[in-house]
Parts: C-alpha cells; sequence; structure tokens
C-alpha cells in the first residue's frame, strides 16, 4: 500500500502521541492559555466552515476520493483549510503547554504529514477534475491562505450546512473541550 494512503487512513491518530507527550510535560501559564485557545478557535473555527461545506467526506478513512472540487467558503482562500485548521490547533496546544519546542515540533510534523497526504490527494484531483483543478490550485494556496477569493470554477458545489458540520466536528470539539479542562488543572495545580 502507498505510504501517503497509509498516512491518509491513519491521519486522526498522529496527533495522539503529540498530545499526551504535551499533556506530560505541560507547564502552563494563564497567558499561554489563553493565546493558545484563541490559536486553537481560529483552527477550529477554519475546519468547520470546511466541514460545513464538505460535509462528511472529510471524516472518510478508506481510499482518498470526493465527490466535488469544493471551491467556495474556506477553500476558496486556500486549498486545504481542515488541515490548516488542524495544524493552527496542534499549534495552539503548545502554546496552551507552555512546551515552545513541541509547538515548534508539531508544526514541522503536521506540515510534513500533511504535505504529503495532500500530495496524494491533489493526484486524485488532478486525475478527476483535470483542468478545472489545475486552474483553481494555480489560483489558492495549498496551506497559507490568499486575501483574493477564488470566484472560478464550473463544477458543482454543496450547500453550507452549519448544523451537519458541527454534527461532524463533535469529537472535535469534545477534544478541544477535554485538553482544555486537563491543561486548566495542571495550570490550577502546578501554579
Amino acid at each position: 500500500m502507498d505510504f501517503r494512503q497509509q498516512l491518509f487512513q491513519y491521519r486522526s491518530y498522529t496527533p495522539i502521541p503529540f498530545l499526551l507527550v504535551m499533556i506530560v510535560l505541560a507547564h502552563p501559564t494563564f497567558s499561554g492559555l489563553l493565546i493558545g485557545l484563541c490559536i486553537v478557535l481560529v483552527g477550529e473555527f477554519i475546519r468547520l466552515w470546511g466541514v460545513a461545506i464538505a460535509g462528511s467526506e472529510t471524516r472518510t478513512t478508506g481510499p482518498v476520493g470526493g465527490t466535488f472540487l469544493i471551491t467556495r467558503g474556506p477553500f476558496s482562500y486556500v486549498r486545504n483549510p481542515l488541515y490548516l485548521g488542524n495544524i493552527l490547533m496542534y499549534f495552539g496546544v503548545g502554546i496552551m503547554s507552555n512546551v515552545p519546542v513541541l509547538a515548534a515540533i508539531a508544526l514541522v510534523f503536521f506540515f510534513f504529514q500533511y504535505s504529503i497526504i495532500v500530495n496524494l490527494e491533489e493526484e486524485y484531483l488532478l486525475k478527476t477534475f483535470t483542468d478545472e483543478y489545475v486552474n483553481y490550485s494555480h489560483a489558492v494556496p495549498r496551506f497559507i491562505p490568499t486575501f483574493s477569493k477564488y470566484e472560478g470554477g464550473t463544477h458543482p458545489q454543496p450547500e453550507r450546512d452549519w448544523k451537519r458540520g458541527l454534527v461532524s466536528e463533535k469529537r472535535t470539539l469534545q477534544a478541544i473541550v477535554l485538553l482544555t479542562i486537563v491543561l486548566l488543572v495542571i495550570w490550577y495545580v502546578r501554579g
């Protein structure tokens, strides 16, 4: 099996060791908790906005694929808003934990992991959506958002559904709340 496909299938589990080490080594400060939580919430908003449009296809663990070439919402500013949101969230947890080295490692590791996964996803999108994907990929960056909204695209787009997005993000939201509580308790106990 292609290593990229394996990374894609297990992408939900790769953060677990990082988060466990982050909690064990945590020595949070109030300002770090506040700043990090703001970064986490920005990352989660980007994810939620993307999932509200892309729907449950973002949770697949099977082969890379998709029904739509989504080019609206956050996808009109950055091609991989969910991965960008994840990177921001892991970095924010690093700030909350007050473990700067691990926050930096998280940025590098998850950027590397998602670059490998995106390479596989882009092969699928190029094969499936051909010229339209080429135009889109030339206009919209992979991970660093642009300020100019992409207006191209002729393929049908799914409707934005915030309720469906919230349902899909339920586990992520629960994890954010749990991590925040754990770090607050550590801050209180070690404070």
